[in-house]
């Protein structure tokens, strides 16, 4: 729906602005659901305990679906009842998921339930800037700063685990830098980068300089971040090297903020976001959607030419709509063409694994 209403040919009943329906439809509808995804499945491995299951799971769904009625029809509502509609997904989720790791007493992994909860304050704070301003400047800044500091953790984990993985059965060669003193650096650089950054509209215009410079340094040891991790031998298998260019999009996205800093360019900034979001967040979900459904439903590691076309169109969607941030004049023809290969995208997604998860196991 967005594209058609972003271009003025729909309107949906919400109250809030389309640019703000889009961003927080994103950030704090389709992310929870997948980050949902990932800790209900990944929790009950770091704990030994059962899954969660049953009537709680149904709630937790429930719970997600009545905030994205809620956030459609916005207009037709009082605005605290949208608010704590939308809130209450994350809240819960946060909830279960500290339950489940405390009391498996795996301590270590309450971390990602604190960046989960992070993305829960900058959902409160969208919907009071949106009450108080009628605008959201600073939510959804931190909003993806918190969502990309989680791809960020994530991904060191299972990328260069899971990259050891299938390199193990092929010849020997480089293999990927498990977590050292050079990653958690990296982490704190870029946290500190993406802190400047959410907070860039408040700060003095004589820092942009300093922001500027921790942004692209931030970019810089992320790429090498990923160079460690021997993407460059993952060619033959798409269910690899989709994680690897996935990350890509990280580094690259702090190089084009530090730049859109740097000399106040709009367009960059906008690049710079939905190399964060289109691409960062988009494809490294497909990615880890597609081989968690694999991997739970006794399907093989590989992926297939369907799955390699997903991954595919996510990626060209993601560059064709950073294309159109940088290129003004072509903005609408990129726009819609990257709109059309993210529904692509999607729509293959959905036919190919929606019977894995429904069908008995392979």
């Amino acid at each position: 729906m967005w594209v058609p209403w972003y271009l003025g040919q729909i309107t949906l009943p919400s109250a809030f602005a389309p640019l703000d329906w889009h961003i927080h439809e994103l950030l704090f509808g389709y992310v929870p659901a997948v980050v949902a995804g990932f800790l209900l499945t990944a929790v009950p491995n770091w704990t030994g305990r059962l899954p969660v299951v049953g009537w709680r799971l149904i709630a937790l769904f429930s719970l997600w679906m009545l905030g994205r009625l809620a956030m459609a029809s916005s207009a037709l509502l009082p605005a605290w009842l949208v608010a704590a509609a939308s809130l209450s997904f994350l809240v819960a989720l946060a909830a279960t998921a500290a339950r489940e790791i405390v009391a498996g007493k795996n301590y270590r992994n309450l971390r990602i339930v604190v960046l989960v909860s992070l993305l829960a304050v900058a959902q409160i704070a969208f919907h009071v800037e949106a009450a108080i301003t009628g605008q959201t400047v600073y939510a959804p800044r931190f909003g993806i700063a918190a969502v990309i500091l989680l791809i960020c953790v994530v991904g060191g984990r299972i990328i260069p685990s899971f990259t050891t993985n299938w390199l193990m059965r092929q010849p020997a060669g480089v293999m990927p830098k498990q977590f050292s003193r050079y990653d958690g650096a990296t982490l704190a650089v870029s946290a500190v980068a993406l802190v400047l950054w959410g907070a860039l509209p408040a700060l003095p215009a004589v820092l942009a300089d300093a922001v500027s410079g921790v942004l692209a340094l931030a970019g810089l040891m992320q790429g090498w971040r990923l160079i460690r991790w021997a993407p460059h031998r993952t060619g033959a298998e798409a269910l690899v090297w989709v994680l690897h260019l996935a990350y890509a999009f990280i580094p690259l996205g702090f190089l084009l903020a530090g730049h859109a800093v740097m000399w106040d360019d709009v367009g960059a900034h906008q690049a710079a976001v939905h190399a964060w979001t289109a691409g960062a967040i988009g494809l490294m979900t497909l990615a880890v959607m597609t081989r968690a459904t694999r991997g739970h439903t006794g399907y093989p590691l590989t992926a297939p030419l369907g799955t390699v076309a997903l991954y595919i169109a996510i990626a060209l969607a993601a560059l064709l709509r950073i294309a159109a941030a940088l290129l003004p004049g072509a903005t609408v023809m990129l726009l819609n063409a990257s709109g059309a290969l993210w529904v692509a995208g999607f729509v293959l997604f959905v036919a190919l694994y929606g019977p894995m998860l429904v069908r008995p196991r392979g």
